[in-house]
């Protein structure tokens, strides 16, 4: 054997500390984007985990970190845009690095033949670093750790997405996620109220809770109700007359229980305001000179044939419980309130001051007697019937007594009888000007046939 010469020894050592310094550089490298994933991976869920008391603090706190935080939360998309291109570059760079630093480990007879297991044994084993590391740790991390950490990434990310080309796939890739929500809103499959009906009817088990089914029937039937089918009319609205003295106010406002009364000037057809009890609060003391006017706030009028979806929406931005309802020569036709809204969907709401009077009587299973008044829509209620028929042939109607005397063409007298769509109506009580009470009839015979 010939002797090794140390001048060639040398550039041998000098090119595996190369080699080796290469590799080290390298895995710090890997590190520091593994790093990196984890934190951008958390600021994900950091960001859109922060509570209504977190925001709070963000903004009693004034600070540039809390502004940065408040300022991304405020524009949803972009933040995940941000989050997700740069999420993806990192990680493109981890399985790049990774496929590099782990070649030279795979260079050998066995993997040489074996390419497949050679290929899936690296996609597998990246994958589950990026997975375990770059996703799954610093998510469960930042769920206990949402605001500290939000904070801690409010500048880089804010710094990302000003920074160019970053910004610009930003935009671009939120501008193309609205335009294909757009396109997509234009082939959604739209379902009629008759179609969603049928769908919750056959959906109804007979161990299924009736409470819940009664209010999703609300819900579906809530768009196609006008209000002056849940209105209180005009017969039946407490007002105050504008020149009513204090002592007068109070003791109608006693007398009603209600929080809001309207306020009419001449007569009800000339509602000038709502006067609210709790404005009177400061004022209690006052004698019959006070000018309680003084505390009328201006009225919401709105048309019998508005529907309550939209009106609960306006109510919701008005910021009112009240509106007057008005019929298309402008005379005052009664009052809607949120409450009445509501109760088409959840069902009847009371409280201390209701009148908890009957408004009906039950005979037995298949008679009722009812107030002439009383709407179409408690009358489907209480009897647990949809009413599609009556709805179809009411025309302008919206109460027992109105329906009866559209469809006979007069004002029915006490005994006499209406038959419609398996129902008998009697007149029980009634005078010249309107039907007073009703007896309600289900024909068992024509539900048999």
């Amino acid at each position: 054997m010939s002797d090794i010469e140390p001048s060639s020894i040398i550039p041998l050592i000098g090119a595996a500390q190369m080699e080796l310094s290469i590799v080290v550089v390298n895995l710090l490298i890997l590190t520091i984007l593994l790093f990196l994933s984890a934190l951008v991976s958390g600021s994900e869920v950091a960001f859109f985990s922060l509570s209504p008391k977190d925001l709070e603090e963000l903004k009693a706190e004034k600070s540039r970190k809390n502004s940065f935080v408040l300022e991304l939360i405020s524009r949803p998309k972009d933040l995940l845009a941000i989050i997700l291109v740069s999420n993806n570059f990192i990680n493109v760079g981890i399985i790049v690095l990774a496929s590099y630093i782990s070649n030279p480990w795979f260079q050998n007879e066995f993997w040489e033949g074996h390419q497949t297991l050679f290929f899936l044994t690296q996609i597998v084993g990246i994958t589950f670093i990026i997975l375990l590391i770059g996703e799954v740790i610093p998510k469960v991390y930042a769920t206990k750790n949402a605001l500290p950490l939000a904070k801690f990434m409010a500048y880089p990310l804010n710094t990302i997405s000003k920074t160019p080309p970053f910004s610009w796939l930003c935009k671009g890739l939120v501008s193309g996620t609205e335009l294909i929500n757009k396109r997509a809103k234009k082939h959604d499959l739209k379902l009629s109220s008759d179609d969603l009906e049928n769908a919750l009817a056959l959906t109804r088990e007979d161990n299924s809770d009736e409470e819940e089914h009664k209010i999703l029937e609300g819900i579906v039937k809530f768009g196609n109700t006008d209000v002056k089918q849940i209105m209180r009319s005009r017969v039946d609205t407490i007002a105050i007359d504008e020149d009513s003295n204090y002592t007068e106010v109070i003791e109608t406002i006693l007398e009603s229980g209600f929080s809001r009364i309207p306020v009419y000037r001449e007569s009800f057809d000339h509602v000038i305001g709502i006067l609210y009890v709790k404005d009177l609060l400061a004022h209690l003391s006052e004698n019959d000179d006070f000018v309680w006017q003084n505390l009328i706030r201006a009225p919401f009028f709105v048309p019998e044939s508005k529907k309550i979806d939209d009106l609960l929406k306006d109510f919701q931005n008005r910021k009112m419980h009240m509106a007057v309802v008005v019929d298309e020569y402008g005379g005052t036709n009664g009052i809607v309130t949120l409450e009445d809204v509501l109760e088409e969907i959840v069902g009847e709401i009371t409280d201390e001051f209701d009148d908890d009077d009957l408004v009906y009587s039950k005979v037995d299973e298949n008679t009722y007697i009812f107030e002439g008044k009383t709407p179409l829509l408690d009358l489907y209620k209480v009897m647990d019937i949809d009413g599609k028929e009556f709805e179809e042939q009411k025309g302008d109607s919206d109460s027992i007594a109105g329906f009866m005397i559209e469809q006979a063409g007069k004002i029915l007298r006490k005994n006499e009888r209406l038959q419609f769509n398996g129902f008998t109506f009697i007149v029980e009580a009634s005078d010249k000007k309107r039907v007073k009470m009703v007896k309600v009839v289900r024909n068992i015979e024509k539900e048999h046939e």
